[in-house]
């Protein structure tokens, strides 16, 4: 596997999890053996694939801290 990302544009207005997305992006993740079984687990229980499972966490991740930095 490649050490660099790799970049695909998809096709605009893809259907997402949370509603309609304007674009979106591929990348190549390496993940430590144990972080990729936890969530691999996690997104199982939440009946979720692995992708939907860790862009599902980094929005709410988003969320958290675009609330804590408003005034």
């Amino acid at each position: 596997m490649s050490p660099w990302c790799h970049y695909a544009t998809r096709s605009p207005l893809e259907i997402h999890y949370s509603g309609v997305m304007d674009e979106e992006k591929r990348i190549t993740l390496r993940l430590p053996a144990d972080l990729h079984v936890w969530l691999a687990a996690q997104a199982k229980s939440a009946r979720r694939s692995l992708n939907s499972e860790i862009v599902y966490r980094l929005e709410v991740e988003r969320a958290a801290v675009a609330d804590t930095e408003s005034p």
